[in-house]
């Protein structure tokens, strides 16, 4: 039976090189691209005839895009709003790709459980937090990392600390979402593995394996909640972060 470090290896589908580096398709690309089309078959069916009184489709758009409209106020303020297709599609592209890792029997492959892609998303961000942060403030924007009102010496020593925390953001956000989606997956293989070796003994194998796979069953509803909180903590975090580019808060 296959480990549970299996499920995240990278295959590829097809070989593809380019000017000496390996640019091959692979499981990840791929579901990456289911990803992307069902993202956009769910957009273009909600919006493709929009109605002021909206049909299932339609409001359950209007009701995602509103969510990511209304963090964005929250967090941000009413200038947020301008970045608010960048935060929705960043969030409605996680969502997907973690709730498609758990479709059972299909071979699905869980794109945010390798911090290559994470990494890429994070990076993202950042690079946007910082364009924004200079376009609106210039130089000035280096003031979010020196406190006010405080002794030299120690606002030095503070300034030293958050500009290595700004840094470190693309990181903790990549390394969070990787970490989590990973460690789920895993745990669901380990009690997948214990359902059929303790259900394979003789006459009991109900007796054995259910305990398991009640655990699997439990661990599998506790995976969606965690996919949807993880792409909302995502989402979340990088409206923070422009709200710190927006506002130097």
């Amino acid at each position: 039976m296959a480990g549970p470090m299996e499920q995240f290896a990278i295959k590829t589908l097809q070989p593809i090189e380019a000017g000496g580096y390996d640019l091959s398709f692979t499981n990840s690309s791929l579901w990456m691209l289911i990803a992307l089309a069902i993202v956009s078959v769910f957009l273009i069916a909600g919006t493709r005839s929009p109605k002021l009184v909206p049909n299932r489709m339609q409001a359950a758009v209007e009701y995602v895009y509103d969510f990511v409209r209304n963090m964005l106020d929250e967090n941000v303020g009413p200038e947020g709003r301008r970045y608010a297709p960048l935060i929705f599609a960043i969030f409605i592209f996680v969502l997907a790709c973690n709730l498609l890792g758990l479709i059972p029997w299909v071979g699905a492959f869980t794109p945010t459980s390798h911090i290559s892609v994470t990494l890429g998303l994070a990076f993202l961000v950042f690079v946007v937090v910082c364009i924004v942060g200079f376009a609106r403030h210039g130089l000035h924007f280096f003031s979010l990392f020196w406190p006010k009102d405080t002794f030299f010496l120690l606002a030095a020593f503070v300034a030293l600390i958050e500009f290595v925390s700004f840094l470190s953001r693309p990181f903790t956000l990549a390394i969070r979402l990787f970490a989590n989606m990973t460690a789920g997956h895993v745990l669901l293989k380990v009690f997948g593995t214990f359902v059929v070796s303790l259900g394979s003994f003789g006459a009991l194998p109900y007796v054995f394996g259910i305990l398991p796979l009640s655990m699997n069953i439990a661990l599998s509803a506790l995976e969606v909640l965690i996919a949807v909180v993880q792409a909302y903590v995502f989402a979340l975090l990088a409206s923070i972060y422009l709200n710190d580019a927006v506002n130097l808060h």
